[in-house]
């Protein structure tokens, strides 16, 4: 069960596919696109973050991100396959799965995400969540559309 809307998304600090190390409150003052995926280079995975470089439009002014229990070393290579895209990709590798796990997104069984997307305002809210099973995709249209309120 995902986290409920109305609520403060919980901090977290990963270490990004650049090797930097990230916290999300360090994006307070913008909204955040939190995207935890099963795994990188995976079809649908592939498909939804080429959506998202394809089409960066609706993203503007937000931070996108995608979180995985990929290595970075994985994860910057899937950045540099996807091409120009604006994600900021995080590993959730150790230990395995706890930030997944923190926003019910784990997938204990499989060791992997699952698919959910969060979508958190400039105050860091949660306003809209979306989990699905893994080889689905979120509905985009609603996530959007809850993005775009956010930058109102």
């Amino acid at each position: 069960m995902a986290l409920e809307i109305g609520t403060e998304a919980p901090d977290f600090t990963l270490v990004g596919s650049d090797g930097e190390r990230v916290t999300l409150s360090q994006f307070r003052g913008r909204p955040v696109y939190l995207n935890f995926f099963p795994a990188a280079f995976s079809p649908v995975c592939t498909d939804w973050f080429t959506g998202i470089g394809a089409d960066g439009g609706p993203y503007e002014g937000a931070q996108v991100i995608g979180v995985s229990v990929d290595g970075r070393f994985s994860l910057e290579a899937f950045k540099q396959a996807l091409g120009a895209i604006e994600v900021c990709f995080l590993s959730d590798f150790q230990p395995r799965g706890a930030v997944a796990t923190l926003y019910d997104a784990y997938i204990e069984d499989f060791g992997v995400s699952g698919r959910a997307t969060y979508v958190i305002d400039a105050d860091g809210v949660i306003v809209d969540v979306d989990q699905v099973h893994p080889l689905e995709t979120p509905d985009l249209d609603r996530l959007l559309a809850s993005l775009a309120t956010c930058r109102a």
